[in-house]
């Protein structure tokens, strides 16, 4: 047996041993894990975000458990076991990836992003966009929506055109804001503009939930050094002027 095997053999028996003995385990079940899956997920995401090693495989390992943690749940209830999952995902790459596993022909990514639109829909997929979840939050679903559409080449032919819809966009949201008349469209044109930027980022290889991420890092380390030198200079944020934290914004720019 691999060291691969066994370490998945050993995870399977804790948690055999952890749901018969743990008053803990036991008492859990699908739906009071999932609210803990979703945290892990995003701890994940923060932790490549951060570029720690060490903490990817950590935060890798506890998804590891809610997948078999899941699994073992449902394995009660004679509804599937690990078994299963693992098979029925061995057995959807090897269908979704019949340029390595048959005779389809596909030379680039996109060639075989496309590839899985079609396999989907033949498999039974309502609409090209009905794998993008619901509960996604809405910046990462409009990039997914995207990358969908582009999927049944359903996009725009250049970076000129998406930026030319960006710009028509924040004209129209610019409009509704000096018109003053409707608070609604000004919201919808604010979301429009939002989308098109979000399109626009594709065309230009950048990822806007982590473009986002690394400014909103970027701007709590610059925040963080403002109310460090206040609490240095024994004064209070509030008590400071713009133009004094101005100051301390530049020297914050200046170091990070």
């Amino acid at each position: 047996m691999s060291r691969n095997a066994e370490a998945f053999e050993r995870l399977l028996s804790i948690m055999d041993e952890l749901r018969a003995k743990c008053p803990w385990d036991k008492k859990q079940t699908l739906e009071s894990l999932r609210y803990l899956t979703i945290e892990e997920t995003y701890e994940l995401s923060e932790a490549i975000m951060e570029k720690d090693h060490q903490k990817i495989k950590g935060e890798l390992g506890d998804l590891m458990l809610h997948i078999v943690f899941y699994s073992k749940i449902a394995s009660e209830k004679n509804e599937f076991n690990i078994a299963d999952v693992l098979d029925e995902i061995c057995a959807k790459l090897i269908v979704r990836h019949p340029h390595i596993y048959s005779d389809v022909k596909a030379e680039t990514d996109e060639q075989v992003k496309n590839n899985w639109e079609k396999i989907k829909l033949r498999e039974g997929s309502k609409s090209v966009l009905a794998g993008v979840p619901s509960s996604l939050p809405s910046l990462v679903k409009a990039y997914r929506i995207q990358e969908k559409a582009r999927g049944v080449g359903f996009d725009w032919d250049n970076t000129e055109q998406v930026w030319s819809k960006v710009m028509e966009e924040q004209n129209e949201l610019i409009s509704e804001i000096k018109s003053g008349e409707d608070q609604e469209k000004v919201e919808q044109e604010f979301g429009d503009l939002l989308f098109a930027l979000i399109n626009y980022s594709r065309f230009i290889g950048v990822n806007p939930e982590d473009a986002l991420e690394k400014t909103n890092k970027k701007f709590i380390k610059r925040f963080n050094y403002i109310e460090e030198k206040v609490k240095q200079a024994g004064k209070s944020l509030h008590d400071m002027t713009l133009a004094e934290m101005d100051e301390y914004w530049n020297e914050a720019k200046k170091v990070s």
